[in-house]
């Protein structure tokens, strides 16, 4: 997979301090923020959000209007669903000036449903399905499917995430 040419549509902002992995694609719209990394043969599709420092791993799907903020770090082939939000602040306050990034991980084979709310600080493990419409606000244990607001756990997954 050498030698792939790496596609940014005209219409995106891609900061000079990213790093763009070879065979990955850059759609309509899509704004990638300073020292953001994003690994090999990913698509970041329209209207993405993709904060100062954030890392994604190979392969990651990233779907239509999706944010990730930074603190966010996807493992490889992560895919994330349409309207799809993480959040990075527990506290949110537009006074508070003295906030911290809270740091959240998807790891590797990792699916988010469109329209779920990954709440900071938590972790969804290996090969874990986020139903759509979720709010996740603990952990999820990698084989496992969570859905609801909040998420809850509802039963294990293998790999192509079937019910096992």
């Amino acid at each position: 997979m050498s030698n792939q040419k790496i596609y940014i549509d005209a219409s995106a902002r891609v900061a000079d301090s990213a790093v763009i992995g070879e065979g990955s694609q850059i759609w309509i719209n899509v704004q990638v923020r300073e020292n953001a990394v994003i690994g090999r043969n990913c698509i970041i599709s329209k209207d993405v959000y993709i904060d100062h420092g954030v890392e994604l791993g190979e392969g990651c799907k990233v779907q239509n209007g999706v944010s990730v903020y930074s603190g966010v770090s996807l493992g490889d082939r992560v895919f994330v669903g349409p309207n799809a939000t993480f959040t990075n602040d527990l506290i949110p306050r537009a006074f508070n000036d003295n906030w911290t990034i809270v740091k959240t991980f998807v790891e590797e084979g990792a699916s988010i449903g469109a329209n779920s709310t990954i709440i900071c600080g938590v972790k969804i493990g290996k090969f874990a399905m986020v139903a759509a419409g979720s709010v996740v606000t603990k952990d999820v244990p990698p084989y496992s499917l969570v859905a609801g607001n909040p998420a809850r756990f509802l039963y294990k997954i293998n790999k192509e995430g079937k019910r096992s």
